[in-house]
């Protein structure tokens, strides 16, 4: 299949300059990358023809040759007509490449390309488990936590040095944080071995931190818990994460809130369940029964006479807090209907006596052995 044109690849007029061929290529570059299309099949044979047209445009020796002999300048007999005789893949493809990756994630690395990298690096963040009670999620609450992890260092400021002092370019990289090998005709980037990347190097380390910028220390934090958080609501606390490296910025403190089981109400959302026994007495005849609410108060709730097992009735506005506003929800009663256990020789006796006359007041239990027999009556059949 014939290459297409370079210029084509990379969207540009011939007559574009060295800046506008580099801004199409990044921009082809993000676009094609094959981390951000691996649904894309043909991504990556797009992203390698994106690299092989820059690696000749943005030379421009190269630039000149294929402007005058198209691709034939290198290939066969005319691969000498350029200063490295090939494309992207076979010359300084890791020089192309960087261009891409600075510009992509310079801004998470703490440099951008041509301007080196930051020696002061973002802290990481932290995460907290907080376990609170049922009350505490209604009402909201304020919590002392204890969170183990590091400070900055206050013998050297958090640079990582003695006395304070300001670190110095790497030696080896020169402040790039990274070094090349050439290998044959790939060049060969690595992090550089002597400040890891940093790109600037401390002297005199600080004999407090060891040139880490920072100590392991407990701190102790006052943390408010608003009303309505339920478990896996998350609270982030900026800046309290790790401190930086070598006075960076600090990374964020993320508590994960988990509200314990309640031994009387149980929660889906802003609604409460409250499982209420009542006697068959009070189930048959009617009655009141007073019921706990979730904020320490009391309701009485009227039992309608005939109630079953499970019946639900509902107190409005009695439930949960919306998280940041916005009303409660309701609290249901449901109601047990509690058999008698125990009983004494005259209970046994009233039982006994108003069973013989209840099969009429019962029609549940009518209905259900009437189907029986019908079923039972088919199956003979």
């Amino acid at each position: 299949m014939a290459k297409r044109d370079f210029y084509e690849v990379l969207g540009v007029a011939r007559g574009a300059s060295a800046d506008e061929i580099k801004k199409a290529y990044r921009t082809k570059a993000k676009e094609l990358h094959p981390d951000r299309n691996q649904d894309n099949p043909d991504a990556e044979a797009q992203f390698k023809e994106v690299n092989e047209a820059y690696d000749v445009l943005k030379d421009d020796t190269r630039k000149a040759a294929y402007d005058r002999y198209g691709h034939a300048a290198f290939e066969g007999g005319m691969g000498g007509g350029g200063p490295r005789g090939g494309y992207a893949g076979q010359g300084d493809f890791a020089s192309a490449f960087s261009d891409v990756f600075e510009d992509l994630f310079g801004d998470f690395v703490g440099g951008r390309a041509g301007g080196g990298r930051s020696r002061a690096s973002r802290g990481s963040d932290l995460r907290y488990n907080l376990r609170i009670a049922l009350e505490d999620a209604f009402a909201g609450v304020q919590k002392t936590i204890t969170v183990p992890g590091s400070v900055a260092c206050t013998a050297c400021n958090g640079t990582g040095a003695e006395g304070g002092a300001e670190p110095v370019s790497c030696p080896t990289c020169s402040g790039l944080g990274k070094v090349r090998a050439q290998n044959g005709f790939f060049t060969v980037e690595r992090t550089c071995p002597t400040c890891n990347g940093a790109g600037q190097v401390v002297k005199n380390p600080c004999r407090v931190c060891h040139g880490a910028g920072r100590v392991e220390k407990e701190r102790t934090l006052s943390v408010n818990i608003p009303a309505g958080v339920e478990t896996g609501t998350r609270i982030r606390l900026a800046g309290e994460g790790e401190p930086g490296l070598r006075g960076g910025p600090a990374g964020d403190l993320y508590i994960f809130i988990e509200v314990k089981e309640h031994a009387i109400f149980q929660r889906d959302g802003l609604m409460l369940f409250c499982r209420v026994p009542v006697s068959m007495a009070s189930a048959a005849l009617g009655g009141e029964v007073e019921v706990p609410t979730i904020d320490g108060g009391r309701s009485r709730v009227k039992i309608p006479a005939g109630s079953q097992s499970g019946r639900q009735m509902r107190l409005r506005g009695k439930g949960m807090p919306a998280l940041r506003g916005g009303g409660a929800g309701d609290m249901l009663i449901e109601l047990a209907v509690e058999t008698p256990v125990n009983l004494t020789t005259r209970q046994k006796e009233l039982l006994r006596e108003f069973e013989k006359i209840e099969a009429e007041n019962n029609p549940e239990t009518a209905s259900f052995f009437k189907k029986v027999k019908t079923f039972w009556d088919g199956m003979k059949g």
